[in-house]
C-alpha cells in the first residue's frame, strides 16, 4: 500500500500533500523533530523522532519503498529513498531519479565545498513560488498515480 512520506522541517507543501493523500486515500506520514501542529485528519500520522542530525531522513529511509513516494528537499535522503524504489519529490515539483539523483547530489557537495571556503559567502535558493506549488501539485498527484501503481 503506497505512502506518503514528507521530510516536514521546513517543508512549504504540507498541506497541499494533505489534500492530495486525502483525495487518494492513502497514508501520509509527516516526519519532524517536533514543533509542527498535528493534523486531525486520520489518514496523517504526526512522527515526531529525537533532535539529532538527520533522524529525520533516516527514520523516513529506514521505510520507503517501492510504491512509496517521498517529499525532501534533502537530497542524500532523496537518493536514499530514489535507491529504494520511493518516487522521490522535491517540494518545486522536480522528481528525483535514478537518473537524475547522483548529479543533485554532486551538485549538493559542490555547493556545501563553495559554502566552506567562502564563509562570507550570502545568498541561498531563490523564494518559493505559485509556480513551484503549482508544479509540485501535477507532480505529486502524477507521482502518486504511479506509485499506486506498483
Amino acid at each position: 500500500m503506497t505512502v506518503l512520506y514528507v521530510d516536514a522541517d521546513a517543508c512549504p507543501v504540507k498541506e497541499e500533500a494533505e489534500r492530495v493523500a486525502t483525495r487518494h486515500n492513502i497514508r501520509m506520514c509527516v516526519v519532524s523533530n517536533g514543533g509542527l501542529r498535528p493534523s486531525r485528519n486520520p489518514l496523517v500520522e504526526n512522527v515526531i523522532v529525537p533532535e539529532g542530525p538527520d533522524v529525520a531522513d533516516k527514520w523516513i529511509a529506514e521505510r520507503a519503498g517501492p510504491g512509496d513516494v517521498t517529499i525532501t528537499s534533502d537530497i542524500p535522503l532523496a537518493a536514499a529513498c530514489v535507491e529504494a524504489g520511493a518516487v522521490v519529490l522535491k517540494p518545486d515539483g522536480e522528481v528525483l531519479t535514478a537518473a537524475n539523483v547522483g548529479n543533485a547530489l554532486a551538485t549538493r557537495n559542490l555547493m556545501t565545498d563553495l559554502r566552506a571556503a567562502d564563509p562570507f559567502r550570502q545568498g541561498g535558493g531563490r523564494p518559493f513560488s505559485k509556480a513551484d506549488r503549482s508544479r509540485f501539485l501535477n507532480a505529486l498527484e502524477t507521482a502518486i498515480r504511479k506509485a499506486k501503481a506498483v
